[in-house]
Order: C-alpha cells, then structure tokens, then sequence
C-alpha cells in the first residue's frame, strides 16, 4: 500500500509475461482494431453518401457505428501500447480519460439500442403513422438524447473518482476501471457508490426498460397479425436483438468478473471476459446489420462494383501501353 494520498500513475497488473507471444497478441489486437475501424467506417460512409439511407433508423444506426469506433479507439491503441511494455504503467490523467471514455461508450450503446428498439416499435405497430411519429427532426433530437445525457453522467462518475484519496495504485486489469479505482480509496465511498447504482439505473435499466415495452407491443402485433407482418418483423428485428444480447452478456461478465472474485479462474479467461464487451460488440453489429439489412448490404454491394469498374479501364489502358 501506499501511505500517500496522491498517486501520479496506476499499475496494471492483469497483464502476465508472455514472452515473444507478445508480439503475436500484438499482431491479433492490431487486426482486430484495422477490421473494427474499417468495416464500420465503411457502413458509415455508405449511409452518408447515399440519399435513400436518409431515414431515421439509418441514422441511429450511423450513431452506432461512431460510437464503436469511439469506444475501440479508447480501448485498441492503449491494449497495443501495453502489450509491447515491460513496464504496465498509465499515468493518472489518461487512467481517468480511458475511464471516461470507455463508460460513456457503453452508455451511449445502451441509450442507441433502446431508441432503435422504440423506433422499430413504431415501424412495426404504426405502420400507417410513422412519418408522422418519427420525423427527421425527432429523430436528430433523440440522438442528441442518446449522446447527451451519458456524457453527463458518466462526467460525473469520474470527478467524483478524481477527487477520491487513494491508498494504492495497483488495478487488477488490463484497462482502467472506475470500479477497481473507488476500491483503492483510502476513506468512505459511500457517495461513489450511490452515484453508481442511480446511474446504473439510468444508464442500463432504463433503456431496457424501454426495450422490453418496445418489444412486448412488437410481440403481441407478431401474433395477432398475418404470416407476411410476422416475416418482416422479425427479419426487421433479429439484427437489433442479436445486438442488444450479445452487449448485454458482454456488459454482465464484465460486472460479475469485476464485482465477485474470481481468483481461481484463470488470468486469460478473466482477461477476456473484462474485454468482450469492448470488444466483441463493435466486430458483431456491422456484421449483423450488413448482412441482414439488404439496403444497406445492396448499397456496399454497388459501392464495390463502382470501384471496380472504375479500376477497369485503367487495367486496359496499361496493356495497351
């Protein structure tokens, strides 16, 4: 332990010796980080450049898209610094910078999955009302409640660690964790601790709560509805739901590793756990949505063959010479 209250830098100690294995990790984490960055990106540029995609739920898409690439940059060049270090040191400020960063990424998902769960609601169940229900103005309001909001929580989440005493310096991860921070911190933490379950509250059971009305109206016109409706709600629905599970699960193994100990469970499977919903998210949901959402998969489709077309003349131009 440390006697002093101040403490200039934090010590990750979930890394282990790997020895030249850690250039190969090195290589993995950096292709991993090349596919996040590219294959949202691409999804991104083919929503902006294309009018037809100018609807709503296009656009909360395109906010999931950045923020994903918001949260794999906070994540992704530090992971590649500290894989190729002896040294698995951060200094303070940037601790509380990826802090920030990385909480407010997965608030802003759980805010955008919700708000696209309410739209899919209202596609679905008022078919006849939606342009009137969902406007483009509506629509760019709700975006600025799914960014908003979060940020400010989550600001105030990490002023009140900031100003926290703390007694050591030793974080049990291979990122920083607010939760592993409060639980160095040498007096009372009653304040950061309610703070946390309120935002808690806010942050992840109040859009779930959001959804699970969404979806249960979307349920019950599934049922009471024709074989054609049900078709398309659930091709309409399924990439959105796969989404929303599998960042939940991610979101849940990061709480259980992080709440309960779990010392006897091996370091790389802890490691994994703590990183697969930084992780897994932003490689999952462009597949999904590129895939299952035949505008936007048609769109990538012709924006390639564009591109090839273009190379072609250029091919014959060189033979000739």
């Amino acid at each position: 332990m440390i006697n002093s209250t101040y403490v200039s830098y934090f010590t990750l100690s979930g890394y282990f010796d790997t020895g030249l294995f850690k250039y190969l990790y090195f290589v993995v984490i950096l292709s991993l980080y090349v596919l996040i960055i590219g294959s949202n990106l691409l999804l991104i540029v083919v929503i902006c450049m294309n009018r037809s995609l100018h609807e709503p739920m296009y656009l909360f898409l395109c906010s999931l898209f950045v923020n994903e690439l918001y949260g794999s940059t906070g994540l992704f060049p530090f992971l590649l610094v500290q894989i190729l270090s002896d040294n698995h040191t951060v200094s303070a400020p940037l601790c509380f910078l990826q802090i920030f960063c990385l909480y407010t990424y997965g608030n802003v998902q759980f805010y955008n999955l919700a708000v696209m769960a309410y739209d899919r609601y209202l596609a679905i169940c008022h078919p006849l009302h939606y342009n009137t229900r969902m406007t483009f103005n509506k629509a760019v309001r709700l975006v600025v409640v799914i960014w908003v909001p979060p940020f400010l929580c989550v600001l105030v989440t990490a002023c009140l660690s900031v100003s926290l005493q703390l007694c050591g310096n030793i974080i049990n991860k291979v990122y920083c964790d607010n939760y592993s921070v409060v639980k160095l911190a040498c007096y009372d933490t009653t304040i950061n601790n309610v703070y946390g379950l309120v935002g808690s509250a806010f942050s992840i059971f109040c859009p779930l709560s959001l959804v699970s009305f969404s979806y249960m109206r979307i349920l019950r016109v599934c049922f009471s509805g024709c074989k054609q409706s049900r078709q398309k709600a659930v091709s309409t629905c399924t990439p959105h739901l796969a989404s929303l599970l599998n960042f939940s699960f991610g979101v849940c193994f990061e709480i259980l590793q992080s709440r309960f100990n779990m010392k006897n469970v091996p370091n790389i499977v802890r490691i994994f756990l703590s990183l697969y919903w930084l992780t897994c998210q932003p490689l999952f949901s462009p597949v999904m949505y590129g895939l299952n959402m035949s505008k936007i998969r048609s769109m990538c489709k012709s924006l390639l063959l564009s591109s090839v077309r273009k190379c072609r003349p250029c091919g014959r131009f060189v033979q000739l010479e």
